[in-house]
């Protein structure tokens, strides 16, 4: 089943004429994995965006998760006077806005306005370095990603004004798997689900997961860039759907004391003549030896990326043992214990990647699994045996415990540096270390509760 067509150009001019569409947004996802743009109106997006773009502030790629401004980027800064960048719509990407029938959605390259090409920090130029490192080689890549959500009660604003305690989850017990539980739920998961297919996305299904409110809805995988396009748009969606149902969602790695958001990514390569490289029926296991050689590099630079792959301090809080979330490093065949999971065979052969939470942004893990595997094919990395049995009590590498820990082993990184640019390395160690900084600044209430009477 091939992806649905995206809104014509043709389709939009007819709409915004007959007044069915009014709003067209221009949006590109930040370093944090947020939708950031402009609503433009629907005639003056004809007239005058179409044919020029729209233009943002640089500051939008060295902002903190509270939108402050901070020193130390070498893109944006008081003393280079915080000018603009252009967003160089991709009409590949037009669709109907999930949630806002009256309005539809373009994604956007940002471009230097002085002619220099791409941002190169910036998530999706960060992914399309890699895709074309691939393509170079003759290859194609694919991913889906499977993101997990808590669903609550609560509104966003109710969530908000009590401080995010207290909230109620939209199932009171385990309803992993279960239809029952899942039926609770279904008005609003169904709305996200129609909601992505009218966008352009095809929807497989939505499954129950183990924490209170936790559930899954599942997409197509696709050609990278626009799985990862597809994912933005739909945590976006999800959020703005939640909302108008009067309720709230998160995709926090870790919420609770209870089981954590996922985002496993399932990630392959193709020939660019759409030809099957990952397997070989005559080797064991099915695998091919550019396969092994992939698989070898993402496992061997996993330390080196996770920063890549859990972005904030809170996602660290997910690994730990028996909780499906990986500990070890290692790499076995439908086993869910280890950091990769195998799966799949013939065309469909794959890796999972587990380690990244609900908050990672998908661009930045996307590119680093590829850029790993690239190294491995380049340096044709040996692939050791399967792991075996349960990872959780294995001696195997473990996962970085910290960010700071995953910043350090990142700022490291020769083969990150080769892969991505000193320049993107150190934006995103430094976007790290804001983070870093910020949370050793805050007073917690786990200091109030600890300290305020007893110490």
């Amino acid at each position: 089943m091939s992806a649905r067509p995206a809104l014509t150009l043709d389709e939009l001019r007819y709409e915004i004429e007959s007044g069915a569409i009014d709003t067209v947004i221009t949006a590109f996802t930040d370093m944090q994995g947020r939708l950031q743009g402009k609503r433009n109106h629907g005639h003056y997006f004809l007239e005058h965006v179409l044919g020029h773009g729209v233009e943002g502030c640089n500051y939008l790629l060295a902002v903190d998760v509270e939108m402050n401004t901070v020193d130390g980027y070498a893109i944006s800064s008081w003393e280079r006077g915080y000018g603009d960048m252009l967003f160089e719509m991709d009409m590949s990407t037009l669709r109907r806005t999930p949630g806002q029938p009256y309005s539809a959605t373009v994604q956007c390259d940002l471009v230097w306005l002085d002619g220099t090409g791409l941002v190169r920090p910036s998530p999706r130029s960060v992914l399309k370095a890699q895709v074309g490192a691939a393509a170079d080689l003759g290859y194609v890549a694919f991913a889906g990603t499977e993101l997990e959500f808590l669903v609550f009660e609560d509104s966003f604003d109710s969530a908000w004004d009590r401080s995010y305690q207290g909230l109620t989850g939209a199932n009171r017990y385990n309803v992993d798997y279960s239809i029952l539980g899942g039926s609770k739920v279904e008005p609003l998961l169904r709305d996200i689900r129609n909601e992505m297919f009218a966008a352009g996305v095809i929807v497989e299904n939505a499954k129950g997961e183990c924490n209170l409110g936790q559930h899954e809805i599942a997409f197509l995988y696709d050609e990278v860039v626009r799985t990862c396009d597809n994912h933005s748009i739909y945590k976006n969606a999800a959020k703005e759907i939640a909302a108008a149902h009067g309720q709230a969602l998160t995709f926090m790695a870790k919420f609770d004391e209870r089981e954590g958001n996922s985002c496993h990514i399932h990630l392959s390569l193709r020939g660019q003549d759409g030809s099957t490289v990952f397997a070989d029926s005559k080797r064991d296991g099915g695998h091919s030896q550019l396969f092994d050689h992939f698989l070898a590099g993402v496992q061997a630079t996993m330390s080196e990326f996770t920063l890549l792959y859990a972005p904030n301090i809170n996602s660290y809080k997910r690994y730990a043992p028996g909780s499906f979330a990986p500990t070890a490093i290692a790499w076995g065949h439908d086993n869910r214990t280890c950091a990769l999971r195998v799966v799949g065979s013939g065309a469909g052969l794959r890796v999972e990647n587990r380690v990244p939470g609900g908050d990672v942004n998908p661009y930045m893990a996307v590119a680093a699994m590829l850029a790993g595997g690239l190294h491995g094919i380049a340096k044709k990395l040996r692939l050791e045996p399967a792991f075996v049995g349960n990872a959780y009590t294995s001696t195997k590498e473990h996962v970085p415990a910290t960010l700071l820990q995953a910043r350090n082993l990142f700022a490291a990184s020769a083969v990150a540096q080769q892969a991505f640019g000193k320049d993107v390395v150190e934006h995103y160690v430094h976007a790290a270390d804001i983070e870093l900084a910020a949370f050793g600044a805050a007073v917690t209430d786990w200091e109030r509760v600890r300290g305020f009477e007893r110490l």
